[in-house]
């Protein structure tokens, strides 16, 4: 049986992510080289869902849970927040950027996915949601306690009008997404 690697996510639009890009090269200034492996800028998208290893036979069904889930929400939007870490900022192990604007929206999306998906036989997630924007991942526990979180975030707004189910190839240079469908937010009749 043939699989994929998957997950559900929203994509961002390039004003974001060179904004994203700005905030991570801050964070970083001052940190030792390595410290952090930062996501390159064209890979950095909202995930809603991690799938894991996905029989590719599933994939017209995920898009159809997708189209259905998405035709019911109307479009939004979300905005860059300030920056953080998990577990927090003292003894980050992920850096991050949070997300406000019309989270009740978000919220309703990511409850009426995971209940679609849990009707397709995948488990919910152990861990609540918690919207945010990874922009990397410690290396270097010591050297990332370093860190300034006084880096500027514009406040720019993250429109939401697609969910996109993606393939996630990993590879030792990284990793390498393929979209595999979209699915756009819009009440349908």
């Amino acid at each position: 049986m043939i699989t994929i690697r998957a997950f559900i996510a929203i994509n961002l639009p390039a004003e974001v992510k060179r904004a994203l890009s700005d905030v991570a090269a801050a964070l970083a200034d001052g940190l030792p080289r390595g410290a952090v492996r930062w996501v390159r800028p064209e890979q950095m998208h909202l995930t809603l869902r991690f799938l894991g290893d996905t029989p590719a036979g599933r994939l017209p069904a995920l898009a159809a849970v997708l189209d259905d889930v998405t035709g019911r929400h109307s479009p939004f939007a979300l905005r860059l927040t300030a920056a953080g870490g998990f577990p927090n900022a003292r003894r980050p192990r992920v850096v991050w950027v949070g997300l406000g604007g019309d989270e009740a929206a978000l919220a309703a999306l990511v409850a009426d996915l995971n209940a679609a998906l849990s009707a397709l036989g995948l488990p919910p997630e152990d861990k609540p949601f918690r919207a945010h924007l990874t922009l990397g991942r410690v290396k270097d526990e010591r050297a990332a306690q370093a860190i300034d979180w006084s880096a500027a975030v514009p406040a720019l707004d993250v429109p939401v009008t697609a969910v996109h189910l993606i393939e996630s190839q990993l590879r030792p240079e990284g990793p390498v997404y393929t979209v595999r469908h979209v699915a756009e937010l819009g009440i349908r009749g």
